[in-house]
């Protein structure tokens, strides 16, 4: 093993123990490592290198997308799609259910935050659950899992993070492709909810406050964002940032002039959170951006690729031996970094393989989508708990069957490419 690749595991776990921010944690690891080699002016190299890191225009759509984002969390839509979530599915059995899985991709769809998800959704559905004699930490776990199909659902962040990654990704086709996995992993969870619910004998048939034509009209205004950015970057009208920068107007016309849900008075907050968010998305981008480049100057990539090639010669060994790897990652750490630091260690094992940039990348998303359920380092378990007023451990169990239903559709996406692929390609 490499002298480099052993420093940085070894300073690298060491100040995750010591709970140091992951950003200064790579920026720091760096340093030290390129030092203890012998590399010169290393504090000028790695702030040049993170200096370009969050240059790329492309980047500039991730605020755009976190502001927009904001406003519609704030803007009480989270309400106009339940409503329609529950005109459509609420008449099955256990429907409360189905509509709280419904209303999450939605909602993660137009606001590209699995986070944003369960707060909103869960500060209304779960109580609700509560009272209908749903299970405190079912509810809990089915919503923490449900929101996390917004990261596939375009637009999503993390995607826009990995084709910046990983390089020439058409953003576009990485959007489309993340349509038929996302509401793939959504109805493995509504299977196993429905199947609980009747084990349990909880959840009749909801009857919708509204019928589907109201309410798809109340919800069409919302709705309408992922028609506009998804429609407009395929027609060519606009790039992915532009379409980002569309998406605020939207989201602030809807949000403060049309539904008068935020106030004047309450943008300063809102804003305040927006550029809090993105800075550290960016600053991880930064940081990210000088390991990155240190790594290729010792061809770490390139040692992890032989060594992942040698396990077998079998490909469908070999992926499987990827997503092990990267669901054991998502536990321990947040997706963005995940995403920024073995996309490019992981990328040469999928091109060796054969296998289609696009699809990889949903394949990475989604093994870190379930990650964000999972303890200790599970950002949508800890919201959903908070939310909920749920137990960790209680709702960690509470999720088994929810992991399994993730992993099943994992596999599936994972072997069976036509899925991520099928309609970028119908589309070109």
């Amino acid at each position: 093993m490499s002298i480099a690749l052993v420093i940085l595991i070894v300073l690298f776990v060491a100040m995750l123990v010591i709970d140091v921010p992951i950003a200064f944690v790579l920026a720091a690891v760096t340093v030290i490592a390129a030092w203890a080699l012998g590399y010169e002016q290393v504090l000028v190299t790695v702030a040049s290198d993170m200096a370009s890191g969050p240059e790329s225009f492309t980047l500039l759509a991730i605020p755009f997308f976190i502001l927009a984002g904001e406003f519609l969390g704030a803007g009480g839509q989270a309400r106009r799609l339940i409503n329609f979530a529950a005109s459509i599915v609420g008449r099955f059995p256990g429907g409360l259910a189905w509509v709280n899985t419904v209303t999450c991709m939605l909602f993660g769809a137009i606001s590209g935050s699995a986070a944003a998800a369960v707060s909103s959704i869960g500060g209304t559905l779960i109580p609700e659950m509560n009272r209908k004699g749903y299970d405190r930490d079912f509810n809990i776990a089915l919503t923490t899992c449900s929101a996390t199909t917004g990261l596939l659902i375009p637009p999503s962040n993390v995607m826009i993070v990995y084709a910046v990654t990983m390089g020439g990704i058409s953003i576009d086709r990485l959007f489309l492709s993340g349509i038929m996995p996302g509401v793939l992993v959504g109805l493995m969870i509504m299977v196993i909810s429905f199947f609980i619910s009747k084990k349990r004998g909880i959840g009749g048939i909801e009857e919708a406050a509204e019928g589907i034509v109201i309410s798809g009209l109340k919800a069409l205004p919302s709705l309408t964002l992922v028609v506009v950015v998804l429609g407009g970057i395929l027609k060519g009208w606009f790039t992915p940032t532009e379409a980002s920068a569309i998406a605020v107007v939207w989201a602030f016309i809807l949000a403060v002039i049309c539904f008068r849900e935020v106030k004047v008075k309450d943008l300063k907050g809102l804003l305040y959170r927006a550029v809090r968010t993105s800075a550290v998305v960016l600053l991880l981008v930064a940081s990210s951006r000088a390991m990155s480049q240190f790594l290729t100057s010792e061809q770490i990539p390139q040692l992890c690729s032989a060594a992942l090639m040698g396990i077998s010669e079998n490909p469908l060994l070999i992926i499987l031996t990827i997503n092990v790897l990267l669901l054991v990652v998502g536990i321990f750490m947040d997706m963005t970094p995940a995403v920024l630091i073995f996309t490019p260690i992981l990328a040469p094992v999928s091109a060796a393989l054969g296998i289609d940039p696009v699809h990889f990348g949903i394949i990475m998303i989604t093994n870190l989508c379930i990650g964000l359920c999972t303890p200790p380092v599970g950002t949508c378990l800890f919201v959903g708990c908070s939310v909920g007023k749920g137990n960790i451990a209680r709702v960690s169990r509470a999720m088994v069957p929810f992991y399994i239903a993730m992993i099943i559709a994992l596999m599936l996406i994972s072997y069976f490419p036509s899925i991520s692929l099928w309609l970028p390609n119908l589309l070109e």
